[in-house]
């Protein structure tokens, strides 16, 4: 593991053309300090976690000194916002500090995240709050622990640098470690803005870096072609995971759409408590459209408009063909992240019932969607019919809960897979633990006072959200009423 002066940077996206973004220095913060670290992402790196720890890395990531080999640079794009194509966006508050080369060959971009103003900040203060910070750290460990790709953060530093929201706050950097931070709105604003040149140079450079296995020497419209095809399919896959966990992102605009597949710019996201299809997790999504059951719809359409981006590289009826692949790559991975949580093996033809007849019943009965499902993952086939009780705590009325459980026990018994296989599946696959936004919130609120322990114990937890973890169970309890309704806006 190495120092911090010691990581071994190729920054590669700073070596584009001028209009790919701006250079500038982050402004500092006051009186620095360090909230948390995860040595996860530390190791990633081949950054030894202690480092955290130093005033070179406190002041390196808050403004207050420099590294020789980064160039912080603010990445210019666009996007579609609620259905609306906005030229005016960018980094406005955050920068790509530079690319770590790690000893696998991978690389990562490291990117700090209220870092102050740049030439896209608008009408905002280039400021990120220890609030929203500590709920993406939360949130991109939550993920990654589930195995859905994401982001991720390697650490959250505070300050005291008041930065004004609602009420006064303190102002706080998230660094940020990707494999990419590019955005489908990256070939929207080459698109919008006539620059086909560096449409182009922005497709090879995405190959180029991310897409190795594709022949850079071969025609344009073969390569554009595949490339376009990946990022089609990295989105279903990914969107299949969102699905499959429970998990609403909020705000689904294309300027935070990945071309990797990742999960990306976590603001007001929520997971599931009890199983409502149209779940809203961002207060100021009024029309609800990007309401829980409508991500796959929402994703499709922002494929759509990344399709119409790079029309200059490539013919309509490749695009068309392209998006025609999602719905079916789509229901395929959900169908297979699905079949896992039951436990089946085999694909027959009264699985599609059950399976409408199980989300019938969660929805109706108001059901946890993660709590049934990890409940379920422990029970043996010979006792289902029997295990009602086991439910109590999850519906008042556990008669349609039966009757679904005799119909999965006759399921079973056309299932080929050993029981204790079966629940080994099931545990494996269904999580004891999700970031609930009441324990993120909690967890702020501590750390607002100076106490980051909850934080810790979050990230013991989410990181191997599988795993019993019997001395922090309390985590993985049925929320109560009032933190089934807080209320996550954007500036969240």
């Amino acid at each position: 593991m190495k120092k911090l002066s010691e990581l071994v940077f190729n920054n590669t996206y700073s070596a584009l053309p001028s209009s790919f973004g701006a250079f500038i220095q982050p402004q500092p913060l006051d009186n620095p300090f360090l909230v948390s670290v995860n040595p996860q992402v530390s190791e990633m790196l081949d950054l030894d976690p202690a480092q955290a720890n130093t005033q070179y890395f406190v002041d390196l990531f808050t403004g207050n000194d420099n590294h020789p080999a980064m160039s912080p640079l603010a990445m210019k794009y666009t996007g579609h916002q609620f259905g609306q194509y906005n030229p005016d966006l960018g980094d406005g508050r955050g920068l790509l500090m530079g690319e770590v080369q790690a000893s696998t060959g991978q690389k990562w971009d490291i990117h700090l995240k209220g870092s102050g103003l740049t030439p896209y900040s608008r009408q905002g203060d280039g400021r990120a709050v220890l609030r929203s910070s500590i709920r993406e750290y939360l949130a991109s460990a939550a993920m990654a622990g589930l195995g859905i790709k994401t982001t991720h953060a390697l650490a959250v530093l505070s300050s005291n640098t008041p930065v004004y929201r609602e009420t006064v706050e303190r102002g706080a950097t998230l660094i940020r470690v990707a494999e990419s931070h590019l955005r489908f709105g990256h070939f929207e604003y080459f698109f919008y803005s006539q620059q086909h040149g560096e449409l182009r140079i922005l497709a090879d450079y995405l190959i180029k870096h991310h897409f190795p296995d594709i022949d850079l020497q071969q025609d344009d419209a073969d390569r554009y072609n595949q490339m376009f095809k990946k990022i089609v399919n990295l989105t279903a896959e990914m969107i299949a995971g969102w699905q499959s966990v429970g998990f609403a992102h909020g705000v689904m605009n294309t300027d935070n759409m990945s071309v990797l597949g990742l999960t990306f710019d976590y603001g007001p996201y929520g997971f599931l408590d009890d199983y409502q299809p149209g779940f809203i997790c961002n207060h100021s999504d009024y029309s609800g459209r990007y309401a829980f059951n409508q991500q796959p719809t929402v994703a499709l359409w922002n494929l759509s408009a990344l399709g119409y981006a790079i029309t200059p590289l490539l013919a309509k009826e490749q695009i068309d063909h392209a998006l025609e692949q999602y719905q079916p790559i789509l229901q395929k991975a959900y169908s297979a992240n699905m079949r896992a949580k039951l436990g089946l093996k085999e694909k027959l033809k009264e699985d599609t019932p059950l399976f409408s007849a199980m989300f019938d019943m969660l929805k109706t009965q108001g059901i946890d969607y993660t709590l049934f499902f990890r409940t379920l993952s422990s029970i043996p086939h010979c006792e289902l019919n029997t295990s009602g009780h086991l439910f109590e705590d999850l519906s008042q009325d556990i008669g349609p809960l039966k009757s679904w459980l005799s119909l999965y026990s006759e399921r079973l018994e056309k299932e080929a897979l050993a029981d204790s296989d079966r629940l080994d599946l099931m545990r494996s696959t269904n999580p004891k633990f999700i970031l609930r936004n009441y324990l993120a919130q909690q967890a702020i609120e501590h750390a607002e006072k100076g106490d980051f322990t909850m934080i810790e114990q979050l990230m013991a937890v989410l990181q191997s959200p599988f795993d019993e973890h019997p001395e922090l169970s309390h985590f993985a309890e049925r929320p109560p009423e009032w933190g089934k309704k807080l209320e996550i806006s954007c500036s969240s």
